[in-house]
């Protein structure tokens, strides 16, 4: 059994075909859906990129693994899924992005070198890279914004792109009416198509790589793999190229899902989030006219680079062998409660599409069906290890695995769902007073109930997603609901009590040496020695030796 683990970067969980979307038809992920299962309530342990990647990583709650934001080092030495599944005799292959920054001050103080392989494994978030790109290859007065080597870039440069950074001025630029670049920076270029290949756009390129990768393989026989392929798109820059670029036009643009209740005394941290640069510009529908059909455009290419995937394992008869699971790192608000990004945690940022197909005959009973139990991203590490046969150390690993569910099973499951967010090294931390420490958010969901709690003295807020599905009313500012707001700080105190950091023993191994002590000579604390069994006492007993007390 292999794992192919397909991540797009800030696909929102209602932009497919499968979901319910009404324009954007997606026959791939709507092939792997009829095949699998699609957990219809499936969330980020964090709307920001890094934040909720390391918990993919790691099956760790934020607060846990401590990666609270894009470029926050992962501490050296925290277990990811590569080091699970390794032991567990499967090999564990980055194709793509990871978002994630080693941790260097780390492993010089342990003297690991980054070319080792353990070195390399530390730096590559426990992945062994097949290839890595994270995707944003900016740059500006003060240089680039990863200063890493792009593999893409040189691909492009290869191809005969005739720039420094084809990335910028090609992949993620057109061309205006003047013949000048048209970035896809700015959102008024969005409409326009990227001035590049189709075929050497970076979701292609990703494709390619990815099955270079299935190819050699199983020309080597290795096995079983398993392969995180994480593509850059749907996410920002929102320009495609054609003939992406007008498939959708402003008539399947849908109505933004905003209330002027929102603005009417937000929570102080939602209201500065308001009146943020990328809030501002999807406030105005011309931004969303042009963005949206931009970004399903980059979703109809995602579908079809996984259909090239999806008939790649069929034509090389590897489809039965294959575990594929589908999800998303976060959502994006695209207008959505007068917000853009994805920086809070409304529905259309923390809510994920997640389908998992398994092949294996335990999985038919389940084939094309939902499950809408309460499912957290950390749930994949614990549902792949236990794929490759390990036994889930749930004393490190804080997910669940989900092979229950796709056998037709009802487990004892969770009650709520937890997501964290540190904004820290936003400007709405200075307005608003705070210390780094104080600027973060916590969401503890329910099913029904949605509380947001924030530290640094401020209020939380409350939507009842029953009665408000489109979580336009926080109810915390009524006072009518005091008792539902005890309630759930009753589970997130619950939560904040779970056993975090303990990850060097297991409950089985701390079961396993009671009483070991004792059999090894340690007895204190006997009054005569008859409170245990002689046979531990029988090294102290005796005829003595020679006697040294008399001097």
């Amino acid at each position: 059994m292999n794992i192919l683990f397909v991540m797009y970067d800030q696909l929102r969980f209602d932009y497919l075909g499968c979901t319910g979307h009404p324009h954007l038809r997606t026959p791939n992920f709507d092939r792997v859906a009829a095949r699998g299962v699609s957990f219809t309530n499936a969330y980020v342990q964090s709307p920001i990129c890094g934040a909720s990647r390391m918990s993919f990583y790691t099956g760790r709650y934020v607060s846990s693994h401590g990666a609270q934001w894009n470029g926050h080092p992962l501490r050296v030495g925290e277990l990811t899924m590569g080091d699970h599944l390794r032991a567990a005799g499967m090999d564990c292959w980055l194709i793509g992005k990871t978002h994630m920054k080693a941790d260097a001050a780390g492993m010089a103080r342990l003297g690991l070198e980054p070319d080792s392989v353990i070195g390399a494994r530390q730096a590559e978030c426990g992945f062994d890279a097949w290839i890595r790109d994270d995707g944003l290859w900016a740059e500006g007065p003060d240089g680039f914004y990863d200063e890493r080597r792009s593999p893409y870039n040189e691909y492009l440069k290869a191809k005969g792109y005739p720039s420094q950074n084809p990335w910028a001025d090609f992949a993620n630029a057109g061309i205006d009416d003047d013949g000048d670049i048209a970035s896809g920076w700015m959102f008024a270029n969005a409409d326009k198509p990227a001035n590049i290949r189709q075929e050497d756009s970076e979701t292609p390129w990703l494709t390619s790589r990815t099955i270079e990768f299935i190819d050699q393989a199983k020309a080597k026989g290795a096995g079983p793999w398993c392969a995180h392929v994480s593509y850059i798109k749907p996410h920002w820059p929102y320009i495609v190229p054609a003939p992406y670029h007008d498939m959708y036009g402003p008539n399947q643009v849908p109505q933004a899902l905003r209330a002027e209740a929102e603005l009417d005394d937000p929570h102080p941290v939602l209201g500065g989030y308001h009146k943020s640069p990328i809030a501002r510009a999807f406030q105005r529908e011309e931004v969303r006219q042009k963005v949206i059909p931009a970004y399903m455009g980059l979703i109809k290419q995602c579908d079809d680079q996984l259909g090239r995937l999806l008939d790649h394992l069929e034509s090389t008869g590897q489809m039965d062998d294959t575990m594929i699971v589908l999800t998303s790192d976060h959502g994006d608000y695209l207008g959505d409660h007068w917000l853009g990004e994805k920086d809070f945690f409304h529905q259309a940022s923390v809510k994920i599409p997640m389908i998992v197909c398994d092949p294996r005959a335990g999985a038919d009973a389940t084939r094309g069906t939902t499950c809408d139990a309460l499912v957290e991203s950390l749930d994949l590490a614990a549902t792949f290890i236990e794929t490759a046969g390990g036994t889930v150390p749930d004393h490190i690993v804080e997910g669940r695995s989900l092979l229950p569910w796709l056998r037709g099973e009802t487990p004892e499951w969770r009650d709520y769902v937890i997501s964290e967010y540190d904004y820290s090294a936003r400007p709405i931390c200075t307005e608003l007073g705070l210390e780094p420490r104080d600027a973060r958010l916590f969401m503890l969901f329910d099913g029904r109930w949605k509380l947001i709690h924030a530290e640094g003295g401020l209020r939380p807020m409350l939507f009842d997603l029953e009665t408000d599905p489109e979580e336009f009313h926080d109810l915390a500012k009524t006072g009518a609901h005091q008792a539902e707001i005890d309630r759930l700080y009753g589970h997130l105190a619950q939560w904040g009590r779970r056993l975090a950091q303990r990850v060097t023993m297991s409950d089985d191994a701390i079961k396993a040496g009671r009483g070991g002590s004792s059999r090894r000579g340690i007895l204190p604390f006997l009054v005569d020695g008859s409170e245990v069994p002689g046979e531990l006492t029988a090294k102290f007993r005796g005829p003595a030796g020679e006697r040294y007390t008399d001097g």
